[in-house]
Order: C-alpha cells, then structure tokens, then sequence
C-alpha cells in the first residue's frame, strides 16, 4: 500500500462550486482507478478535494497512477491499493485495507472491468463467470462489505455516494462479440436501482453512468487506428470520443452537494449514441 500526498492550496474565489460541486475532505474509492475511466474520475476528484484510494490489480499501477494525479497538483491526498476484486478473498482484503487508511467513506465508485469478446457460436462458458464476478458481483459485495464505512459518514443533507460504472451497452441490445460484458452492465444498471432502494433509508445514494466511448485500454484498438475511429465518431451524433472533462462534469455533481437528491438514476454519458442507436458501434 502506497501514499502520495499534496498539500497545495485551495483555489480562492469559487464559493459557489465548493458548495455544490466540491468533494474537499471527503474520502473516496475509486476501484480500476489507475487506467481509462477510473483514472479521470479519481484525478476529478482529488482536484475537487477528496482523500482518493485508487484501487486495482497491479498496485504498480495504482502507484503510478497517484503519482501523476499528485503533480497535477490536487487538493487532495491519494492513496494506492493492489486488490483483485473478481474474487472473495480480493474483495476482503481491499475492505480491510481501506478500514485501515480511514474509519469513513463518503463515495465509492465501482468502475472496475472486465471484458471477452468471441463469435456467438463460440463464446466460451468461463467468459461469463469470469467477466460477471468483477462486473456485477464485485459492486455488490464491496459496497456489502463497506457498508459500515459509508453509513459513518452517511448525512441525511449530505448523502454518502455510490457511483457504478455501466455502459451504453448495458442500455441497448448491442454485443458486438462482448455477450457476458453488455449482459453484466445492463445487470449492474438494474442492481443500482435495487441498491438505491435499499440503501436510501441510510442516506446513501447509488445512481449508474452508463459511458458511450471514452479513451481506454478497451478501446485502445479503436483509438489507435485512425480509420476504425474515423468510422466510430461518424456513428457518435456529437461527433466525437467522450474524454475527461465530459467525465469529471457528471462526477462532480453526482458527489457534490449538487447531487445530494439524486439516486437510482442510470446517467448517458454518450454523445448521443441512446437517441437513435446504431446496429453496430465498432463493427
């Protein structure tokens, strides 16, 4: 477990975002938080304040990750944790690792993904156990197991937050090769609703982002080949990728005192692509 600390000052003059957007003093998970999407939220909130804990299988790349999150000079400390979260035992360890750096959480992002793409008539069995245990059952059983964390710091006007990471998959009945993927986000988006249920008489909130495409290891292969993404942005009605400032928008209001009233909700985040869907994004 690794510590990156930065005591650079708040900036002045922004009363009206300290107040509705800022996460300043709050402590926060970000699971997947050292690549693609979790590492824009977790630099989105440490420069709005927040005490990150960046969570991942390679605590090397959580290193890595809190170091250049730390010389973009947050106001924030940052944190990083190796942990497996696709078994019991990963999910164990993070919880108590976490209990030990702070005796409360105030937001939990469940970002952590997994994906396996192959041709129906051969997508293998273990593709499903395998990408569904850190899609759908790792959310489930951290937010389980740091339940007692967030109820501490749980407040009626000021609601502990939790932020599962969907897709645009999970929302239209595209695959593109990924079945147990697209399958386990349109889970996680039903689960958040259950959760948001069940928890709001903690004063916790759980609502879903559901990203279109954004820049990351998953789509690497896209982004990397200027034809292929050429052909993906036509298909995107705003005409482009999602990219961190997009991210940080919606992320902010959902930990801020601006989203304090917000729960169950599943957020497009996708240029457009849930208006008229296309049969196909990559293909």
């Amino acid at each position: 477990m690794t510590t990156v600390s930065t005591n650079a000052p708040a900036a002045p003059g922004q009363e009206d975002f300290v107040r509705l957007f800022s996460t300043l003093g709050k402590w926060a998970l970000v699971t997947g938080g050292a690549t693609g999407i979790g590492r824009m939220i977790a630099s989105a909130l440490a420069r709005s304040g927040a005490n990150v804990i960046i969570a991942s299988r390679k605590e090397s790349a959580c290193r890595q990750a809190a170091e250049e999150i730390a010389a973009e000079a947050p106001t924030g400390a940052l944190f990083a944790i190796g942990a497996d979260v696709g078994t019991k035992e990963g999910v164990a360890d993070l919880c108590e690792k976490v209990a030990a750096l702070t005796d409360g959480l105030d937001i939990l992002v469940n970002n952590s993904g997994k994906t396996w793409g192959a041709p129906f008539e051969s997508f293998p069995y273990e593709a499903w156990q395998s990408v569904l245990s850190v899609n759908l059952t790792a959310p489930f059983a951290l937010t389980q197991g740091l339940l007692p964390l967030l109820r501490r710091n749980a407040q009626p006007d000021d609601p502990a937050r939790i932020i599962n990471i969907g897709s645009m998959v999970g929302t239209q009945p595209i695959a593109e090769d990924a079945y147990s993927y697209a399958a386990s986000k349109a889970a996680l988006h039903h689960l958040t609703r259950i959760m948001a249920h069940e928890l709001a008489g903690s004063s916790i909130t759980v609502n879903a982002i559901a990203p279109g495409v954004f820049e990351s290891r998953m789509s690497a292969y896209v982004t990397q080949d200027e034809d292929r993404l050429d052909r993906v942005e036509s298909k995107i009605p705003l005409g482009r990728l999602g990219n961190a400032a997009d991210l940080a928008g919606l992320v902010h209001m959902l930990c801020g005192r601006g989203g304090a009233y917000m729960t169950g909700a599943i957020l497009n985040l996708d240029g457009g692509l849930g208006i008229v869907p296309p049969a196909s994004i990559f293909s």
